[in-house]
C-alpha cells in the first residue's frame, strides 16, 4: 500500500536514498518518512511526493532522533 500511495518523482527517491545511506536509517524509517511526506503533500494538494515534501519528512525524522535517544 505504501508504494501505491506514496508515488515519488525520480529525484525524490534519489534524495530519499542518500538521506536513508548518509543517516543511517533502517528499512523502518524509510516506510515512516514516506508516510510522513505523503502527509505532508496532501496537505498542500500534491497529487505525488516531491523533494520539498520528502526534506521535511527527514528533517522531522533527525530531530526525533536527535531528542528522543
Amino acid at each position: 500500500m505504501i508504494r501505491k500511495y506514496c508515488r515519488l518523482t525520480p529525484s525524490s527517491q534519489q534524495l530519499l536514498e542518500r538521506a536513508i545511506m548518509k543517516l543511517g536509517l533502517s528499512a523502518r524509517a524509510y516506510d515512516r518518512i514516506l508516510k510522513v511526506s505523503r502527509t505532508i503533500a496532501d496537505i498542500e494538494g500534491a497529487e505525488d511526493i516531491t523533494e520539498s515534501h520528502l526534506s521535511e519528512a527527514v528533517h522531522y525524522r533527525t530531530l526525533d532522533r536527535t531528542y528522543w535517544q
